[in-house]
């Protein structure tokens, strides 16, 4: 469970990012000092340093010795992060599975367009990666293989760049189903994940886009189901 100092932290973080992604703290704008926070806010140093620390580990400020600490130039483009400490609750999951929606049927749509042989040579070795799989973090590294595959195979390193963004943020909810599970439970699993695989991959070795939306958009509407229903039943995400 969060302290009462970090969600303080929390809290700090996302007021400044919030500031900056409006471009009410521009490129050069000078952040507070501690004393000024802790006197605003009624915040302990501490809170402050914390807060300060993420800000900076994020991009989003920089530290000139004796002179304070700035928004860097370019921060307003680095704004969007999703940390591991965020993903705390099935509800985060679900919020990234909506986002990931329509970003993931118009790159499996790209992808039947554009895949070359060798794009789909490497799809082929993610699925015989995930059927092989016999624990969780084979299974994990394996799905976020053949999501890059595809991102790859649209051509464009955006894709590619956003998939490997996404993808390390959905480990926990895949932690949810198979920590501690047997390896013929897992590979049960992951079986049934690969049939959706197949799936999308089938269609974009047809080079059929249509079919592509639709089974991508299958997949991820199986996964919300997934953890709507866990949600429901009052399951939480594991730590770590």
């Amino acid at each position: 469970m969060a302290t009462k100092a970090a969600s303080l932290a929390d809290d700090l973080v996302q007021r400044f990012e919030q500031q900056i992604e409006s471009g009410e703290m521009p490129p050069g704008a000078r952040f507070p000092t501690e004393k000024a926070i802790t006197e605003d806010f009624g915040v302990s140093r501490t809170v402050v340093r914390e807060a300060y620390s993420r800000l900076a580990a994020r991009g989003l400020l920089v530290s000139r010795r004796g002179s304070g600490a700035y928004v860097p130039d370019g921060a307003s483009y680095r704004a969007f992060q999703v940390t591991a400490e965020e993903i705390g609750e099935i509800e985060d999951v679900l919020k990234l599975l909506e986002m990931r929606m329509g970003f993931e049927v118009e790159m499996a749509d790209l992808a039947a367009r554009r895949r070359t042989d060798r794009d789909l040579v490497r799809l082929g070795e993610t699925l015989e990666a995930m059927e092989r799989s016999t624990d969780v973090d084979e299974s994990v590294a394996a799905d976020a293989a053949f999501h890059a595959a595809i991102a790859s195979a649209t051509g464009n390193s955006y894709f590619l760049r956003f998939t490997q963004f996404l993808g390390v943020r959905l480990v926990p909810s895949r932690r949810l189903y198979l920590q501690g599970d047997d390896p013929v439970r897992h590979q049960r699993y992951a079986h049934t994940i690969n049939r959706d695989h197949r799936a999308i991959h089938a269609a974009i070795e047809a080079g059929d886009p249509a079919a592509a939306r639709r089974a991508a958009r299958r997949h991820i509407e199986k996964s919300i189901a997934r953890y709507r229903a866990l949600k429901d039943s009052g399951a939480e995400l594991p730590p770590g």
